[in-house]
């Protein structure tokens, strides 16, 4: 289940909340009890090179063949 980040704007305490995506947008009160909060952008770090082409680029056989 997604962890979405919540701020709140009249402590400005950051959180977290568990619940499935369908409720990624339900408003969340921050554990102080304060209900004026916003969600938070979130970013997801992708890593890894699945998919991509070997060699290291730059021509014809990985840039080695031009020194």
């Amino acid at each position: 289940m997604p962890r979405y980040d919540f701020r709140c704007r009249a402590c400005g305490s950051t959180f977290e909340v568990t619940r499935p995506m369908a409720a990624s947008g339900d408003p969340a009160a921050c554990p102080e009890g304060h209900d004026d909060t916003v969600r938070l952008l979130s970013t997801v770090a992708v890593t890894g090179n699945a998919g991509a082409p070997a060699g290291g680029g730059g021509g014809c056989c990985g840039g080695g063949c031009c020194a």
